[in-house]
C-alpha cells in the first residue's frame, strides 16, 4: 500500500479514553473524507487480551487505522497482524506519549531517543502486511536533545527502512517534570521545524500535529506545502465546527453534513449498541460539544449529561436535548 493510498490531509488524533468505536462513529457521519485513529493500543494488550474489545470497528468509520505503542519488533509484528485482520488501513506506531507508564513499558516518547530500535520495529511491521501502511506519529525530541539535530536524523533512521509518513507533534516532551496533560500545552510548539523536515525530506510524507484549533489554521500550513494536519482536542470538543466543514474546506467534496444529520444517522447505531447490552452514556459522552457556541448548547449538555447515565435510558434522551436546540433555533433562526 502506498502512501497515497489514503489521505491524510486532514486527521482526528488518536486520544486516550476519546477515540473509541463511538466517537468515531460520530466524527464519521460528520466527515465522510478525515482519517480516523483508534486510541492507543499496546501490542502485549492485542496479543494477549480481549482483541475483539480493542479492535472491533463499524465498518462505516472507514478509513480508519490503528495506533500501536511498544518496542519489541516481534511483538509489534504479531500485533499488526492481528490489527490488519480486523481491517485497519493503517497502523501507526506512537513515539509520542509521554506518560511514565509508557516511558517504564519502554515506548512512547522515550524511543525518540532510540531510532534505531524505532526502524527495526517498523521493519517488522512492514514484513508483517502488505495490506495496510505502516506509519510513524513522533515528537520534533525529548528532554535535552536539539530538535533541528536529532529530528532530521530520527526521520532519516527510520525512513530508509521503507517508511514514507510520519505525523510530526511540533512540540517536545519532557519525560520527567511535566505530566502528560502538561506535555501537551506546556513545551513551545515548533512548527517552522516540522516544514523545515518537508523541505529536507520533499518525499516524505510530513504530516503536523500540536496546538491546531481551526480549520483556517490547518488551512494556511496545507498551503506552505505541509501534506497533512491532524487536529486532537479542537476536534473532540467541537466536532462541528472542524469536522461538519472539512470535506468541502480540505477535501474539496462539497459535501456539508449537519450537527442536527449526524444526531439523526446515529439514533440507529445508539439503538444497536442498547440492544447489545451497552449503556447510552458511553455514545452520548462524545457528543456534548456537539452544538459548542450555538444557542441552547448547555442545556444540550445538561440533558445529555443528567439523563444518559440513567437505567433505561436511550435515544429518547437525545432527542429531548435536540428538541431545546430546535427551540432556540426557531425563536432566532439568523443568530448573529
Amino acid at each position: 500500500m502506498t502512501a497515497n493510498a489514503i489521505n491524510r490531509r486532514l486527521s482526528v488524533a488518536p486520544m486516550m479514553d476519546w477515540t473509541d468505536r463511538h466517537c468515531r462513529y460520530l466524527h464519521r457521519l460528520l466527515s465522510r473524507e478525515t482519517l480516523l485513529y483508534t486510541e492507543m493500543v499496546t501490542a502485549p494488550a492485542i496479543i494477549h487480551g480481549d482483541r475483539d474489545r480493542l479492535l472491533s470497528f463499524d465498518p462505516t468509520e472507514q478509513p480508519v487505522a490503528l495506533q500501536l505503542g511498544g518496542s519489541d519488533p516481534d511483538q509489534l509484528a504479531e500485533a499488526t497482524k492481528i490489527g490488519v485482520a480486523y481491517g485497519y488501513a493503517e497502523v501507526n506506531l506512537n513515539i509520542g506519549c509521554p506518560s511514565d507508564r509508557v516511558q517504564s513499558g519502554r515506548f512512547g516518547a522515550c524511543l525518540m531517543q532510540e531510532p534505531e530500535l524505532v526502524a527495526d520495529c517498523v521493519q517488522a511491521m512492514r514484513e508483517a502486511t502488505d495490506k495496510a501502511e505502516i506509519t510513524v506519529k513522533c515528537r520534533i525530541g525529548v528532554d535535552k536533545q536539539i530538535p533541528a539535530e536529532i529530528l532530521p536524523e530520527f526521520l532519516q533512521t527510520v525512513s530508509v527502512r521503507g517508511i514514507t509518513s510520519f505525523t510530526i507533534h511540533a512540540r517536545m516532551a519532557w519525560l520527567e517534570g511535566l505530566s502528560p496533560k502538561e506535555n501537551r500545552d506546556i513545551p513551545p510548539l515548533d512548527y517552522e521545524l516540522v516544514h523545515q523536515m518537508k523541505t529536507m525530506f520533499p518525499r516524505l510524507e510530513i504530516i503536523l500535529n500540536g496546538g491546531i484549533a481551526s480549520l483556517d489554521q490547518a488551512l494556511e500550513h496545507l498551503n506552505r506545502g505541509l501534506d497533512g494536519v491532524m487536529i486532537g482536542r479542537a476536534a473532540y470538543h467541537h466536532p462541528s465546527q472542524i469536522l461538519a466543514t472539512v470535506d468541502r474546506r480540505i477535501f474539496n467534496t462539497g459535501i456539508y453534513t449537519t450537527a442536527e444529520q449526524a444526531i439523526t444517522e446515529m439514533l440507529p447505531y445508539i439503538e444497536r449498541h442498547l440492544a447489545a447490552g451497552g449503556r447510552l452514556n458511553q455514545i452520548t459522552r462524545h457528543m456534548l460539544g456537539l452544538f459548542t457556541g450555538q444557542p441552547g448548547a448547555r442545556i444540550w449538555r445538561r440533558v445529555l449529561s443528567e439523563k444518559s447515565h440513567t437505567t433505561g435510558a436511550g435515544p429518547e434522551v437525545v432527542l429531548e436535548a435536540l428538541t431545546h436546540i430546535t427551540r432556540f433555533q426557531e425563536a432566532d433562526p439568523c443568530p448573529s
